[in-house]
């Protein structure tokens, strides 16, 4: 397969566009937008991108596809021209024999799901030389994410789920293919063929991550219950990945945004997650128990700090937004990144392999003293809405 370049002073000079700047907890100005787009077939992407400019220092966050973060606030100062590389995974619908994934309105014509590769550079210094694109060698490591609106790649601001924030945290030789979508439950996520999706390209040494509950508790029927149907499905999830030599891991459901009068996190999930929790020990495979993590979390930030990590916004506060948004289930960009920091910090202590492929500047996380809100700046991307997921 042959190489793919763009030169930057056309990335530069035509493809600038000024934006407005967003935190976590307000909206700002004078962000520098450069796009990148080049049509590709399905699969990992090595992407290395020179910054700088000459005249002047910079400093840019790249994301990937849907807002997925690739690299965060790489500085350069004036002359030098700084190289870094990540992988990026591209997929498309399709499936064998003319069947495909059965996709939502939202998801119809999203770069999630289409056949290129796209790249947001973003920065009020925001500066780029150069991108070149090559096939990844065929042993890169993928991580697939099954699971729901608090995983998925998020198009929109101000919402984010804690998948789209993972590759910023691995190096070039992991790829993250995050399949998981709102509203979804295990039964479901199969049903639409994505879980398919990821068998028709999962390899021996790729990892399944495997997190549903929030709308696997609403299901109701004849045998629909926690330790029944549910932790079934989790088992049979764990199965199809080990049949293609892959590590399943398991991941509880965060929780919810709910605190008792003492400033304690309530358990919104009935047994839920004690199914998956038992569902891990007994098929012996790694569980990552984001439900306790996300517990000390929310009580480290008490109940009013906590909204800062949510999508809870007074109206106004983005163009177009007439109505208060409160949302106590899914997580704006500072929040998403403080849950998958909590996934890394338990790929670390479960030693799983690849604790070894983590970046640099990744340390040792307690989410009992989480990184600062006044502190966070991760550029805000362009698309908003105010519409609230699936599967609250």
């Amino acid at each position: 397969m042959s190489r793919h370049t763009i030169s930057a002073v056309v990335l530069l000079a035509f493809l600038a566009i000024p934006l407005s700047r967003a935190t976590a907890a307000t909206p700002a100005t004078n962000v520098t937008r450069h796009t990148f787009e080049r049509q590709l077939p399905e699969g990992n992407y090595l992407v290395t991108v020179t910054f700088g400019r000459d005249d002047a220092p910079s400093e840019t966050t790249v994301k990937a596809e849907s807002r997925r973060l690739m690299l965060e606030r790489v500085p350069a100062a004036a002359g030098e021209s700084p190289k870094r590389t990540f992988t990026v995974n591209i997929r498309t619908p399709a499936l064998g024999e003319g069947k495909k994934v059965k996709l939502n309105a939202r998801e119809d014509g999203s770069k999630t799901w289409d056949d290129q590769l796209s790249l947001e550079f973003l920065g009020d210094r925001a500066a780029v030389r150069s991108v070149d694109v090559t096939p990844a060698p065929p042993q890169t490591i993928t991580i697939y994410l099954a699971g729901d609106s608090t995983v998925t790649d998020q198009a929109n601001e101000p919402w984010a789920g804690w998948g789209q924030m993972l590759p910023r945290f691995f190096t070039k030789d992991v790829a993250v293919a995050n399949h998981a979508e709102s509203g979804r439950a295990l039964r479901s996520f199969r049903a639409e063929k994505r879980l398919d999706k990821i068998l028709s390209t999962i390899k021996p040494g790729d990892y399944l991550f495997i997190q549903f509950g929030h709308n696997d508790m609403k299901e109701k029927g004849e045998g629909v219950g926690a330790f029944t149907s549910y932790k079934t499905d989790l088992k049979k999830y764990i199965a199809v990945a080990r049949e293609r030599g892959a590590y399943p891991v398991v991941v509880t459901s965060m929780h919810r945004r709910r605190f008792d009068e003492n400033g304690k996190i309530v358990n919104t999930f009935g047994d839920y997650i004690e199914a998956a929790r038992q569902a891990a020990a007994e098929e012996k495979t790694p569980l990552i128990d984001l439900n306790a993590m996300s517990e000390k979390l929310y009580e480290a930030w008490a109940p009013e700090q906590s909204t800062k990590a949510f999508v809870h916004y007074p109206a106004d506060t983005f163009p177009g937004q007439d109505k208060p948004l409160k949302d106590d289930t899914h997580h704006n960009v500072y929040g998403a990144y403080e849950l998958a920091r909590c996934v890394v910090e338990c790929i670390r202590a479960a030693k799983l392999p690849l604790a070894d492929h983590l970046t640099e500047d990744v340390g040792p996380f307690d989410p009992a003293t989480p990184d600062p809100i006044e502190t966070f700046n991760v550029p805000a991307s362009p698309a908003r809405t105010s519409k609230v997921p699936e599967g609250r």
